[in-house]
């Protein structure tokens, strides 16, 4: 999963937030900046997103994945995911 731009999130990890946040979040919330905190998600709805990426995309989340607080921002996640093997 890369990301196209720094001021764009990889469509793959869009579309898995959007799953797990419903229609909780609009589209246009999704952005690079916004934090999982201001999508309203609590550190067990991360951990929840970390085992479907798992199954989603086959991949072992890095300790970085693995670490992401509330107050990461979507754009920390990416990148993290995008370092997972």
């Amino acid at each position: 999963m890369t990301q196209a731009a720094d001021n764009t999130l990889p469509e793959p990890f869009v579309a898995l937030l959007s799953e797990q946040l419903g229609s909780e979040a609009e589209s246009h919330e999704l952005t690079p900046h916004a934090t999982f905190e201001s999508l309203g998600m609590d550190s067990l709805a991360l951990m929840e997103m970390v085992v479907a990426a798992e199954e989603r995309f086959g991949i072992v989340p890095s300790e970085e994945a693995m670490d992401l607080s509330p107050s990461a921002t979507l754009s920390d996640a990416a990148r993290a995911f995008a370092d997972a093997r």
